[in-house]
């Protein structure tokens, strides 16, 4: 596709809307080189105690999982290539419905509902044959090169970050450490779907306190928070904060070679508003140091960078233009309470405040939603 484009001059929202909707839905995956027909959905009832799937046997290439929870519990849908995770979606609600979009390759797979959000999940083994997902579109190659590199350039350039907050911690320098906190997990927050395919990496970074499972141990960020904002102190904190670094360290050497595709890529970008719209716009992500709307950039300019990425491949210039009018429309929210280099503490945002934002947010949900399907189909 050019990269000029010729962008419809004023069309209304729910116009650019419908025209997301009907490009998310149609069409064959080219991105991907494979079939999205019916015969590649798999429908799914999930509910507190099952994890139904109308089929296990698929063909290689995009695959849909239409899931529905029809339980009592807020549940998650993952598919798991061995400890790989390839794709997943958190808080899928009572009553509610989600489409997963993902591009699988020949090979056996589980996919595993997760009631309570809690566990290893209810799992079943789908079969996945023939050669769809194996042929590379060069746009598509590009898409995931590029944004390989942003993910490697994110880690890389705040590493130094995070060795300076764990060096902190270690000396007991408190001030410092709190300074540095948010900047810190800054890059992290750009990036975390793919942190999120490594397995236990994430939880073992960015698991907060309300998460924990019993007998579970509690590291990484939050855990040091806690002793910094609540005992204003950094006792015990040093062999945590060591892990930490090692644990960021892993994921910097891993990026190079883990598997990503525009599937991909395009749920990354919908699990990073996801991880505003249920963190940190309830204030419930940095509970402790109210660093939240640091990390709500951050998820905000990776769910961007990936639409960016992606942008080539999306045939439909309404999209386009819907998805770039609400980023715009995020981003302006969020200048309102930048402060210096950062921003004010989550603690002074009121409740109106809190709930224009989550308007916004929610009118990015929604094309953002479609952006798999938009860059495959």
């Amino acid at each position: 596709m050019p990269s000029s484009r010729l962008r419809p001059a004023a069309l209304p929202a729910a116009a650019l809307l419908a025209a997301a909707t009907l490009t998310a839905c149609g069409g064959s995956s080219a991105g991907d080189g494979t079939d999205s027909s019916a015969k590649n959905t798999v429908n799914i009832n999930a509910t507190d105690t099952k994890c139904k799937l109308d089929k296990t046997a698929l063909d290689a290439g995009t695959v849909h999982l239409a899931v529905k929870n029809n339980g009592n519990k807020v549940t998650e849908v993952y598919i798991y290539e061995g400890k790989r995770i390839v794709t997943e979606k958190e808080n899928i609600g009572p009553g509610t419905s989600y489409k997963l979009t993902s591009s699988l390759k020949a090979g056996s797979y589980q996919v595993a509902c997760k009631p309570g959000m809690t566990g290893d999940g209810i799992r079943t083994t789908i079969k996945v044959t023939g050669t769809g997902g194996t042929s590379v579109n060069p746009q598509a190659k590009k898409a995931v090169d590029d944004y390989r590199t942003y993910v490697q350039s994110q880690i890389d350039s705040y590493m130094p970050v995070v060795d300076e907050f764990v060096a902190a911690v270690n000396t007991g320098d408190v001030a410092k450490a709190k300074s540095l906190f948010a900047k810190s997990r800054f890059g992290w927050e750009t990036i975390e779907p793919v942190a999120e395919s490594f397995g236990d990496l994430d939880p073992r970074v960015d698991l907060r306190e309300a998460d924990l499972e019993t007998g579970q141990d509690w590291t990484g960020w939050h855990r040091i928070e806690k002793e910094l904002w609540v005992k204003n102190s950094t006792q015990g904190m040093g062999p945590i904060a060591t892990q930490l670094a090692k644990d960021v360290r892993e994921l910097q050497s891993k990026v190079p070679t883990v598997e990503m595709t525009v599937a991909s890529i395009g749920n990354g970008a919908k699990e990073l508003l996801d991880e505003v719209a249920t963190g940190k716009i309830s204030g419930e992500e940095d509970i402790f140091s109210h660093t939240d709307l640091s990390d709500f950039q951050a998820n905000v300019d990776g769910a961007k960078k990936a639409f960016e990425v992606l942008k080539p491949l999306i045939v439909d210039d309404a999209v386009v233009t819907l998805l770039e009018t609400e980023f715009a429309n995020v981003q302006t929210a969020l200048d309102k309470y930048k402060h210096g280099d950062g921003f004010v503490s989550y603690d002074t945002v009121d409740e109106a405040q809190r709930r224009e934002l989550s308007r916004v947010v929610d009118a990015l949900s929604e094309p953002l939603s479609k952006l798999t399907a938009a860059a495959t189909g």
